[in-house]
């Protein structure tokens, strides 16, 4: 609601958000006891959980929009570039990763900033908070925004990081994210009758089309989803 204020100084928000992931991504602790008095180690996010949650496209989203007997084939596809963009990744699985990092699970609380809906949370690529964030689909930024935050978070961390793995790994999560997001929401419509989700997609789509425009690693995936998706199909309005 913060950020929805006409007087919101949204670049202000949005760095605080930034704090806040930089203090996540600093903790070190990965094993605790938990309320039962049992000794809990945080998962790793593994590639191929990464691959499953990005597989939702194709699994909910795609199946309704591509023909039956060519469906397969396309499976096997984009199957095959999602292991690619996953085999390209950069940086290690050594950070706290929230996995829901974005506005709607943010706020202000004695006037400093929080985070809900830790539960999933997994040891996985720094990048991926980032894009959660960066490239929220249940929030509208517009580029310079967008690049304003990285920026930020790219200055907090220049100690650390490595710029060109940061920027392949940022790109990479953003596209396969948003995939697996869009799938949601299809099945979120589909299974569960939860159609306001819908409404959505345009905008995932244009967040995919944002990361691949200037990545040649993105050529494949491009190429197979121009195919098998109209431009009217995915535009955003």
């Amino acid at each position: 609601r913060l950020l929805k204020k006409k007087e919101s100084n949204k670049i202000h928000l949005y760095r605080k958000s930034i704090d806040l992931l930089f203090k996540i991504q600093n903790i070190k602790q990965i094993k605790i006891k938990n309320f039962k008095g049992k000794n809990y180690q945080v998962p790793i996010y593994e590639e191929n959980k990464l691959f499953k949650e990005a597989k939702l496209f194709s699994d909910w989203y795609a199946k309704k929009y591509i023909l039956k007997k060519k469906l397969p084939t396309f499976n096997i596809e984009i199957n095959k570039q999602i292991k690619f963009l996953l085999s390209n990744l950069k940086l290690k699985n050594d950070t706290l990763v929230h996995r829901d990092f974005h506005v709607s699970n943010l706020m202000r609380y004695k006037k400093k900033f929080a985070t809900i809906d830790t539960q999933d949370a997994l040891l996985g690529n720094r990048a991926y908070d980032l894009a959660s964030l960066i490239d929220d689909v249940r929030f509208k930024s517009n580029k310079k925004l967008k690049d304003n935050i990285y920026n930020y978070y790219l200055k907090l961390n220049k100690k650390k990081i490595n710029k060109v793995s940061l920027l392949n790994d940022f790109e990479i999560t953003s596209v396969l994210r948003n995939m697996k997001i869009i799938g949601i929401f299809a099945r979120l419509a589909a299974r569960d009758k939860k159609t306001q989700y819908l409404r959505l997609i345009p905008y995932a789509w244009k967040l995919i089309e944002l990361r691949m425009q200037n990545n040649e690693i993105f050529h494949n995936l491009k190429k197979l989803l121009n195919l098998n998706f109209s431009k009217e199909l995915r535009k955003f309005k």
